[in-house]
């Protein structure tokens, strides 16, 4: 790789509240980099939520600081290391941890970053496949783990994911079948019926049937859910969730907002678990990604991939913002 290496930066004209945010491809040296003991050569990064929302940058921004690399995840290769936990030609994967928010990120060619907040990629898994799972994936590995850890076997009833054919709903989907759940999938793309079945879902549900305003308690209809959505969504969908049922939220695309009562918790002994992938603990990680070897059908992984260039993220930023994407978006940082 030649001295200078291509960034999407982050800037702003102005220091003021009100000062617009631009979003460049630049070029950059390593000198330019934040601090960090480990440099990683970046292969792949992935566009998530959350980085559709720091690329187009409206108020309040994701960014803390400018200017700023965004990208909450990236896949490399160290290049240089003066952690004791990682040497040269290691391949190793990064989620979180304020990454592209307030440390330059994944959507560059290069990251230097702190080696503790690393890990290593599996064998397993490639550096694309580790970026097709991303911040989504992984997330969606932490609920399943927590709906194990309050025993929501299988035998219990279905399990409903929302915003099902998103990143975290569609990995989401493709664990929860593969460990033998009968998933329902809560959609408002009826088109993607076919997609949905296709990870696993044995039935789709209208994401009307959740959005507006229900009773407290409904009927119970699922024994445990994947919730990416928040807001009068999981409010209902802790409505209708069975006696001693476990619903994991791990989303606000639908708000922050809760617009429930007790009920669930104290008449059907509901409970409602939240997830953090951001500053989750390193044993919570590895615990993860070695289950996303194992578990994770990689053809199914496929099938819910697709790979844009450095450049094509500022478009692709807009559409996964208006629910346009499906799935999961690799950024292939050598297209």
């Amino acid at each position: 790789m030649s001295d200078t290496f291509k960034a999407i930066l982050l800037t702003r004209e102005g220091e003021d509240k009100e000062s617009p945010q631009r979003a460049d491809i630049n070029s950059l040296s390593e000198d330019e980099l934040m601090p960090g003991d480990v440099l990683v050569d970046v292969e792949y990064s992935t566009l998530n939520y959350k980085d559709g929302l720091a690329v187009v940058g409206n108020p309040p921004f994701i960014a803390r600081t400018w200017p700023m690399v965004p990208g909450i995840d990236f896949a490399g290769t160290v290049s240089h290391s003066d952690h004791s936990d990682f040497k040269v030609g290691d391949r190793v994967v990064l989620n979180g941890y304020g990454v592209g928010e307030g440390h330059f990120g994944g959507f560059a060619q290069k990251a230097r970053v702190k080696g503790e907040w690393l890990v290593p990629t599996p064998d397993a898994i490639s550096s694309k496949q580790a970026m097709a799972i991303g911040t989504a994936g992984y997330t969606a590995m932490l609920c399943v783990l927590e709906l194990e850890k309050l025993d929501l076997t299988p035998d219990r009833g279905p399990v409903l994911v929302t915003g099902a054919a998103g990143g975290v709903g569609s990995v989401g989907i493709a664990l929860l079948s593969k460990l033998g759940y009968h998933v329902i999938a809560s959609t408002g793309r009826a088109s993607e019926e076919a997609y949905l079945k296709e990870l696993g879902a044995s039935e789709i549900i209208d994401r009307a049937q959740l959005s507006e305003k229900g009773r407290p308690l409904g009927k119970q209809l699922w024994a445990g859910a994947l919730d990416t959505v928040g807001g009068m969504t999981l409010a209902n969908v802790l409505a209708s969730t069975q006696y001693d049922g476990v619903v994991t939220a791990c989303g606000l695309a639908g708000g922050a907002s809760l617009p429930s009562t007790v009920m669930p918790f104290i008449i059907r002994d509901v409970t409602l678990s939240g997830i953090d992938s951001v500053m989750a603990s390193k044993d919570k990680r590895l615990a993860a990604w070695k289950r996303l070897a194992t578990d994770l059908d990689l053809a199914k992984l496929e099938t819910m991939t697709t790979v844009i260039s450095l450049e094509d993220v500022l478009t692709a930023a807009e559409s996964i913002l208006k629910g346009q994407v499906r799935g999961r978006t690799v950024v292939d940082l050598n297209a």
